[in-house]
């Protein structure tokens, strides 16, 4: 167990330092997300509707911290073509599952810091009284998503082994449509009826209707105060399931994936 801990830290701790290496990009996107999240939240605060300012704050944090989560291990593979390593590291004598579990581990952890800057960033621009949210409760449904976005993150992350020069591209294309369907700042009912069944089948729909209660968001027109965690028992039914099947489906994905590159020659970083 203990050589087990040791390596799934040795991931931890290298793209800690990848992420140190490239500090001033980390500065430079979360300063972006910092001031598009108060874009948004602002246009509730123009319109003087707390309700409006709430749906959008509740959409840009969580979506903030959901979509690093993902793009992080979805990108996983293109950060090691661009070190040269993705050769040395699918030849380690090392179980694939630590090697994720690793990667999964960091970038849960960064998701966690980013997001928490952004709240920081936030206060500055939007004034609003959130002592009465459910805050356990967001906590909890945070960490059932994430294994359902970090499933979904390893699916994705197999897209740049196919093609080292579409392949991230393509990851992003399976970002936007999460954020398109999931009601992010929206009702899904506004979507067109032929995209609506795909929110449905998306975890952010449900991390998002079980925010929004825990935060203040019911169904009851004047209510403040966050729903008790038992309010979203759907909902995090749904997302438990979401990352039971969604982590072994990603795991299997990824090991079709890895020993199909093996074969055909497709682990050098030029693919």
């Amino acid at each position: 167990m203990e050589q087990v801990l040791r390596q799934a830290w040795a991931f931890v701790f290298r793209d800690y330092h990848l992420t140190r290496r490239y500090f001033s990009w980390v500065v430079v996107f979360t300063f972006y997300a910092v001031v598009n999240s108060a874009t948004v939240v602002l246009i509730g605060v123009a319109a003087g509707d707390r309700k409006l300012t709430l749906t959008l704050l509740v959409g840009v944090l969580l979506w903030g911290f959901l979509s690093v989560l993902f793009n992080e291990i979805a990108n996983s593979i293109t950060y090691e073509r661009w070190e040269g390593t993705l050769e040395y590291t699918f030849m380690a004598p090392v179980s694939r599952l630590i090697h994720l579990a690793g990667v999964s581990l960091y970038a849960a952890a960064y998701a966690v810091v980013r997001a928490s800057v952004i709240v920081a960033g936030l206060l500055l621009f939007v004034d609003l009284d959130l002592s009465r949210a459910n805050w356990a409760g967001m906590v909890v449904v945070l960490a059932v998503s994430s294994a359902a976005f970090i499933g979904l993150g390893l699916m994705a992350a197999v897209l740049p082994v196919f093609s080292p020069e579409r392949g991230a591209e393509a990851t992003n294309i399976f970002q936007g449509i999460l954020l398109l369907v999931s009601g992010v700042y929206y009702p899904v009912e506004v979507l067109p009826r032929w995209l609506q069944p795909l929110s449905v089948v998306s975890p952010a729909t449900y991390a998002l209707s079980a925010s929004r209660k825990l935060i203040g968001l019911g169904d009851g027109a004047q209510q403040t105060a966050g729903a008790p965690l038992s309010a979203c028992a759907y909902e995090l039914t749904v997302l438990t399931l979401m990352g039971l099947v969604m982590i072994p489906l990603g795991l299997y994905v990824f090991g079709l994936v890895e020993r199909w590159a093996k074969r055909t020659g497709k682990l050098k970083r030029t693919g």
